[in-house]
C-alpha cells in the first residue's frame, strides 16, 4: 500500500514537471514573473520614495508651525504669562493637528496643547533641550523620555526674543496621523498593481496559448504523419505571421510527403505488375517443360519465350537501376561539351535498330561544334532514349528526324517521327514512371516505361524543360540546354 501511495507520488510529480516544462507553462511564468519583478520593485520604490517625501514634507509644515508659534508666545514667556501662552498654544493645536509643548530652557514644560499631558510636571530629556537650543531641532521619532506611552514625531525650535533665546517650543504629532495620507497612497497603489498583476496572468494565459496551440498541433499532426495518416494540416493563422509561415511551410511538406507516399505506393505496384508478368511467362513455360506438358517438338520455341522474358526482365531491373542512380547523383559533372558529337554517337549507337525497322534518317545537326554546358553522359542518355523511343514507335519506312538549333543562348535539340497522334490528354502523363502510350503492358515486348520517365529526371536536375507536340501524325520532343561560355548562335 504504502509502495503504491508512493509511485502515486511520483507519477504526480513527474507529471507537474513535464507540464512547466511544456512552452505554454515557461511562456506563462516568464511574463507574470516579469511583471511580478517590476511591480515589485517599482512598489518598493514608490514606497520608500513617497514615504520620504511625506517625511520631509510634514517634517518642514511642523518646524513651520513650531516657529509661528515661539514669535507668537516669545512675549509671554518672558513676561511669564501662562494664561495667554495657553490661549496661542490651544488656537495653534486647534488650527493643526499637532500640539505644542512650551518650555524654558531647563527643559521644563510650562504649558502643553495636549489635554492629556495637563496638569502634569514634565521635563524634556536633557539631550533633546540642548540640541534644539543649539539650533539642531532635528525631525525625530521619540516618547520624549516616556512623556508619551508610544514613539511620535517631535520637531523643535528655540523661542528667541531680543535676539536672546527664552524658551523652546516642541511640534508633536502622532505618527498615525502622519502615514494616514501615505497609507491610502500606498493603497492605492497596491490595488492598482494586483490588477495590473492579475490583468497580465490573464494576458499572458493566453498569449502563452495561443503561442504553444500551433505547436501542439504541429507535434500531433507529426505522431499521425509516424503513423501513416499523411492527410493530416495545420491550420493557417493570419493573426501571427510567423506561426502562418510555419504553419503553410508544414502543409507544404506534408503535401510533398504525401506526393511521395503516394508515387511509393504507385511505383511498386507498378513494379510488381512489371516483374509479374514476366517472371509469370518464364515460371509457367519452365514448370510446362519439366513436368512434360509442353511437348519435346516445341520447347525451342518455349524457351526461346523464356529467354525473351528474361532479357526483358534484366531490361527492367537495369532501367531500374539507372533511375535509382541518377536520383542520388548529387553532384553533376557539369562541363562544357560539344552536344553535335553525342549525337552523332547515338545516330551510330541506334544505326542497327533504326535499319531493321526500315526507317529513314533525316540528320541536322550543325557541321561545327555547339558546347553546351551539362553532364555528357546523362545528356547523351537524353538523346539516346528519346531516339530509340522515336524508332520504335515510328511507322514502318518512315523518317526519323534528328536537328539542333541555337536561340537565344539556348540549344534546342529536337526528336521527331512519324507515327499515330498522340491524345492531347496523354501528352502530361508521357513522363510518368512505366507508362506506355499504347496502353499496353505486354504488347509492347521491348519498353519497361521508364525511358522518358529518365529523360525528365535528368533535364529536371540540369534545370532545363522538353516540350512534346503531336499532330496528324507526327510527333516531336524538343528539349533545351544551356550554351556554355555565353555562345550566341
Amino acid at each position: 500500500m504504502n509502495e503504491t501511495k508512493e509511485n502515486r507520488r511520483s507519477e504526480r510529480k513527474a507529471q507537474f514537471f513535464r507540464r512547466v516544462k511544456t512552452i505554454y507553462w515557461q511562456n506563462f511564468m516568464l511574463t507574470a514573473g516579469v511583471v511580478l519583478l517590476t511591480l515589485l520593485l517599482l512598489g518598493a520604490s514608490f514606497f520608500a520614495l513617497s514615504y520620504n517625501y511625506m517625511l520631509e514634507e510634514r517634517s518642514e509644515q511642523m518646524r513651520s508651525n513650531a516657529e509661528v508659534v515661539s514669535r507668537m508666545v516669545a512675549s509671554y514667556v518672558i513676561d511669564g504669562s501662562l494664561s495667554g501662552m495657553q490661549e496661542l498654544a490651544s488656537f495653534a493645536g486647534s488650527v493643526t493637528d499637532e500640539d505644542f509643548l512650551i518650555c524654558n530652557l531647563n527643559g521644563n514644560v510650562l504649558l502643553t496643547s495636549d489635554a492629556d499631558l495637563a496638569n502634569r510636571v514634565l521635563t524634556l530629556p536633557t539631550e533633546l533641550t540642548g540640541s534644539v537650543l543649539e539650533g539642531k531641532g532635528r525631525f525625530e521619532r521619540t516618547t520624549l523620555g516616556s512623556i508619551y506611552p508610544e514613539k511620535r514625531f517631535v520637531v523643535g525650535v528655540p523661542i528667541v526674543s531680543m535676539g536672546q533665546t527664552v524658551g523652546i517650543v516642541l511640534a508633536v504629532t502622532e505618527a498615525a496621523a502622519l502615514t494616514a495620507m501615505w497609507r491610502g497612497f500606498a493603497g492605492m497603489f497596491f490595488m492598482t498593481a494586483v490588477t495590473v498583476l492579475l490583468l497580465s496572468f490573464v494576458v499572458s494565459a493566453w498569449v502563452s496559448m495561443r503561442q504553444s496551440r500551433p505547436i501542439r498541433e504541429m507535434a500531433e499532426a507529426t505522431r499521425r504523419f509516424a503513423d501513416g495518416n499523411f492527410d493530416v494540416r495545420m491550420h493557417e493563422y493570419e493573426d501571427s505571421s510567423e506561426i502562418n509561415e510555419l504553419a503553410v511551410s508544414f502543409n507544404n511538406m506534408a503535401d510533398s510527403l504525401q506526393e511521395t507516399e503516394r508515387q511509393r505506393r504507385e511505383f511498386i505496384a507498378n513494379i510488381s505488375h512489371e516483374l509479374k508478368t514476366p517472371m509469370t511467362t518464364i515460371a509457367g513455360y519452365t514448370d510446362g517443360i519439366l513436368d512434360g506438358t509442353i511437348p519435346p517438338t516445341q520447347e525451342k520455341q518455349y524457351l526461346r519465350i523464356i529467354s525473351d522474358e528474361s532479357r526483358r526482365l534484366s531490361r527492367l531491373v537495369r532501367r531500374m537501376l539507372e533511375v535509382s542512380q541518377i536520383q542520388s547523383r548529387e553532384l553533376m559533372r557539369k562541363a562544357p561539351f560539344d552536344v553535335c558529337e553525342s549525337m552523332r554517337r547515338v545516330l551510330i549507337s541506334l544505326e542497327k535498330k533504326i535499319t531493321d525497322r526500315g526507317l529513314d534518317v533525316e540528320a541536322d545537326i550543325p557541321d561545327g561544334s555547339v558546347t553546351v554546358l551539362g553532364d555528357n553522359d546523362l545528356i547523351t542518355q537524353v538523346i539516346y532514349n528519346l531516339l530509340e523511343n522515336a524508332a520504335k514507335f515510328a511507322r514502318t519506312g518512315s523518317t526519323l528526324y534528328l536537328g539542333l538549333v541555337v536561340s537565344n543562348g539556348k540549344a534546342l535539340v529536337s526528336v521527331r517521327n512519324e507515327g499515330d497522334t498522340i491524345p492531347a490528354e496523354e501528352i502530361p502523363l508521357l513522363f510518368e514512371r512505366f507508362h506506355k502510350s499504347d496502353k499496353s503492358r505486354s504488347e509492347d515486348k521491348d519498353g519497361v516505361g521508364l525511358g522518358l520517365y529518365i529523360v525528365r529526371m535528368i533535364l529536371e536536375q540540369h534545370r532545363e524543360h522538353i516540350a512534346v507536340t503531336s499532330q496528324d501524325g507526327e510527333t516531336t520532343f524538343t528539349f533545351t540546354l544551356s550554351l556554355a561560355g555565353g555562345q550566341t548562335q
